[in-house]
């Protein structure tokens, strides 16, 4: 339910490494995300490396590179924003999907940030700045750390 974020007992183990992964589409609002995920992090002094791909539909892939190569989780960032053609639905099932196929088959966890929208005011709302009503770049973080 929006605004009702429950709450997780997050004790990551201090050593972990998370790699937060952004899409570069709707750069104001992704790096809102990012500062989110970045907050979660630091509340719990894990390191971090954050990185870019091109789109949402490229973070599946990012993700699993990152947790391949040594990450202990991913959170990944971005902006699906409706359009006129089916393109959206394409992209959100192609994100959804992958993210859960990359995490299941690491046995990692992957935080997931991904705001699938109507309308950019949606996403404004969900971006933890001034009026927004939730933090969605934070609770893909936390979600991330809760389970490790």
């Amino acid at each position: 339910m929006a605004g009702s974020a429950p709450t997780f007992t997050v004790a990551p183990k201090s050593s972990s490494k998370v790699a937060i992964i952004s899409a570069s589409w709707h750069a104001d609002i992704c790096s809102a995300l990012i500062a989110g995920a970045v907050k979660a992090m630091d509340e719990y002094s894990i390191a971090y490396e954050i990185s870019y791909v091109p789109g949402s539909f490229e973070l599946p892939l990012a993700a699993q590179k990152a947790l391949d190569s040594g990450f202990d989780a991913a959170v990944v960032l971005g902006l699906v924003l409706k359009g006129e053609t089916p393109h959206f639905e394409y992209v959100c099932d192609g994100v959804t999907q992958g993210v859960m196929t990359a995490q299941l088959s690491r046995s990692k966890p992957i935080g997931f940030g991904v705001l699938m929208c109507t309308e950019l005011s949606q996403a404004t709302a969900r971006i933890g700045g001034p009026g927004s009503k939730e933090d969605k770049g934070y609770d893909a973080g936390i979600a991330a750390l809760a389970l490790l």
